[in-house]
């Protein structure tokens, strides 16, 4: 029987690099939900129903798509070992070229604080922030937590747009959600699906005694698509608020297979906090 890979998403990728399932790193890149519930009656900004059957996103697609940023860290060149010194001689080791991987993030202040994960941005050299309209800016990590895998980056800047927390304790199976991120490189991705459960933890993070590192999971499952550059990335309601953070996909081959995880917005708001609070 085949075994289904848990995949922590980063960016697009020509190399895999091996933690749990797989860890997928971008080194410079080459390059339909059926509803079985009842239509859902889904309210306007102005607080209105839709008629029903009319499933509209475009008003928290277009709020969220504004807060949600791509993450670009550049990785040292690394010592790798050459196996064929030891027949045909030459250097045992060379350095690698640097690497470059990517991801998401999601502006929660408007004075610049962003809430990725801690794999997007764990041992970058650089980080670069780009916001949806094109403007970069240097990121610097303000904290990070292992042990959700939620991570802290401020960037220099004011009058941000940003998106609000809503109370995941909340959150429906069944829902529709959205996930925004930059997969593939390809930026500013919107998609729709539902939540499809709560709660699950995928034995996914690293449990480390000796680094006092204790992973927390508890899950909202969905299955809208998410793809390697969506990590970091916001999963938000019909209202555009925040509801989790996307994380990580099953996959047997690296790619979406119709299911998602984020870490729920409540656990997030309390790290967030505490990380901007203690560093």
């Amino acid at each position: 029987m085949n075994k289904v890979i848990f995949g922590v998403i980063i960016g697009c990728t020509s190399g895999i690099i091996a933690v749990g399932g797989y860890k997928l790193l971008e080194t410079k890149p080459a390059a339909t939900v059926t509803n079985v519930l009842q239509t859902p009656i889904l309210r306007t900004s102005l607080g209105t129903p839709a008629p029903i059957g009319a499933i509209d996103f475009t008003s928290a697609a277009d709020k969220t798509i504004h807060a949600v940023v791509h993450v670009k860290t550049m990785y040292a060149s690394q010592q790798v070992y050459n196996p064929y010194s030891d027949f045909f001689g030459g250097q045992q080791y060379y350095n690698s070229e640097p690497q470059q991987a990517s991801g998401s993030g999601v502006i929660i202040s408007n004075d610049g604080y962003i809430v990725t994960n801690n794999h997007v941005v764990n041992n970058a050299e650089s980080i670069e922030i780009v916001t949806n309209d094109n403007r970069t800016y240097t990121g610097v990590v303000v904290g990070t937590d292992p042990e959700t895998d939620i991570a802290v980056v401020k960037i220099d800047e004011a009058n941000l747009p940003f998106l609000s927390f809503a109370n995941s304790d909340e959150v429906k199976i069944g829902e529709w959600v959205l996930a925004v991120g930059n997969p593939f490189n390809l930026t500013s991705t919107v998609t729709a699906g539902i939540v499809s459960a709560k709660a699950r933890n995928i034995n996914l993070l690293e449990y480390d005694p000796s680094k006092k590192i204790f992973p927390i999971e508890s899950f909202i499952q969905t299955d809208a698509a998410v793809n390697p550059g969506n990590s970091g990335g916001a999963l938000a309601n019909t209202n555009g608020d925040l509801i989790g953070i996307n994380t990580a996909i099953a996959s047997q081959t690296g790619s979406y297979s119709g299911y998602s995880f984020a870490v729920p917005a409540n656990l997030v708001k309390k790290v967030t906090n505490d990380l901007i609070e203690y560093g």
